[in-house]
């Protein structure tokens, strides 16, 4: 059988080390040695010796969910074998988090994480409940977690000088040294006049970098 359709970008090749990579644009494939962590429902294929279980994150976890309407499902992969992960065709990214680092990401455009990073759901500093409940995963420890986006990312320095003001519905996560605070760019005569909708956003401050998705809203489904 001859067809474009088996050009070696699509063929699927055998894992030569554990851990994660890009397997093209719009997924992730993981080799399992062990276990690793994933948004539930997200494996798309799999080959090998691997179980798919609901993963607990405790009565604190549980609580923190249901109060921010943050966090994610997650499953925990256990055994040997390949794996692949997407999510509704979104661009897939790797990110290699070291030993001291920590990045905060909502929990929207986590697809998948090594068992060696760690996450808690916290408040965003500054913003309160003003900011339509802001809250946001951070994950510290080391290892690889995949992130995924409508569109292509935008990623942002920022500086001590120039700090970056973000759309609080746009942003996927951003460096956690940074400082947060919310900011109004709108007069109180424009929200007289009906508002510009841009009214608040997320302001960072200090030496790191933020990431934005080229999108303000979740796609909506359309009903079959």
């Amino acid at each position: 059988m001859k067809s474009d359709l088996f050009a070696s970008e699509h063929l699927a090749e055998a894992a030569t080390f554990p851990g994660m990579t890009l397997q093209n644009a719009k997924s992730v494939k993981y080799t399992v040695n062990g276990e690793m962590h994933a948004r539930q429902g997200s494996m798309i294929a799999f080959r090998g010796n691997l179980q798919f279980e609901h993963k607990s994150q405790g009565l604190g976890g549980l609580l923190k969910r249901a109060v921010t309407g943050e966090g994610l499902a997650l499953m925990a992969v256990r055994g040997q074998g390949e794996a692949w992960f997407a999510h509704e065709a979104q661009n897939c990214f790797i990110v290699e988090i070291e030993q001291g680092d920590a990045l905060t990401v909502n929990g929207r455009n986590v697809l998948c994480f090594d068992p060696t990073l760690h996450y808690e759901i916290r408040t965003v500093k500054g913003a309160g409940m003003t900011g339509g409940g802001l809250f946001n995963s951070v994950f510290t420890g080391y290892g690889k977690i995949a992130l995924m986006c409508e569109g292509n990312p935008i990623v942002i320095p920022v500086s001590p000088q120039e700090p970056v003001f973000v759309d609080t519905d746009a942003v996927v996560g951003w460096s956690e040294r940074l400082q947060t605070s919310l900011h109004r760019s709108q007069s109180f005569g424009s929200m007289m006049r009906g508002g510009s909708g841009e009214a608040v956003q997320l302001k960072l401050e200090g030496q790191g970098f933020v990431i934005v998705r080229p999108s303000e809203a979740t796609p909506q489904k359309v009903a079959n």
